[in-house]
């Protein structure tokens, strides 16, 4: 068993639904797209940070079934401290959008090709949000076999 494990910083974005548009008024097909615009920059960055953690590590592509744990950590929103730091009041979880499946998809669908072959490789996936300062998530990609 062997194991990557890098930090992509910035917002997380989410991989949403998709929307048809169509390509003229009146004609039967459609371009499919990102309902989030920012997820293609988002996936794009996660990418190019595997890819260089994957080549300081000398991890090759792994060619079987993987296991992969996301951390994402959203910074606190101002309401959240008063005067003498963090209320009482402010919640211990992240509950708030963007869902946990979606920001998970957006990592796991940027890793294929770069970390692994392809993301139906993925058997089992470990998911979390919450707070944290910087905006950063986490990622491990555990090869189960080769």
């Amino acid at each position: 068993m062997r194991s990557l494990s890098f930090t992509v910083f910035g917002a997380a974005q989410p991989q949403g639904s998709k929307r048809a548009v169509p390509l003229r008024r009146g004609q039967r097909f459609a371009q499919v797209v990102d309902a989030n615009p920012a997820t293609k920059e988002w996936r794009g960055l996660v990418a190019q940070v595997a890819a260089e953690a994957a080549e300081k590590a000398g991890w090759g592509m792994a060619r079987g079934a993987c296991v992969l744990t996301i951390s994402v950590l959203f910074p606190r929103p101002k309401g959240h401290y008063g005067k003498r730091g963090l209320l009482p009041s402010a919640p211990d979880c992240h509950t708030k959008k963007p869902d946990t499946l979606k920001l998970g998809r957006a990592v796991e669908d940027s890793l294929t090709g770069v970390v692994y072959l392809d993301d139906s490789q993925v058997v089992e996936h470990h998911l979390e949000k919450g707070y944290g300062e910087p905006a950063r998530v986490v990622v491990t990609v555990t090869a189960l076999e080769d």
